[in-house]
């Protein structure tokens, strides 16, 4: 189990990129956060297995209208308390 922070920028706001996240994240079984950044950007606290965060970002991918031109990540630490994914 790993958690991440990741920060998505391009056409990420005003597509639905946060709420097909927490769709994928769920589906996937990982926990988390994700917001809009003042900046354009979306933030992402993401938990899980590597692979599962994997699929996560490829799920947001596939969508229509998302373009991620660059992204961000980091580890952090983990959140054992953390149930469920939302929307910020």
């Amino acid at each position: 189990m790993i958690r991440k922070r990741i920060i998505f920028y391009g056409w990420v706001q005003g597509v639905g990129f946060r709420y097909r996240a927490r769709r994928a994240a769920e589906f996937f079984g990982c926990t988390g956060w994700v917001r809009n950044d003042w900046d354009g950007s979306v933030t992402m606290e993401i938990q899980g297995t590597e692979e599962n965060i994997d699929e996560v970002i490829l799920a947001i991918e596939r969508g229509t209208y998302v373009r991620i031109e660059n992204m961000d990540s980091r580890t952090i630490p983990t959140d054992e308390h953390e149930s469920g994914f939302r929307v910020v």
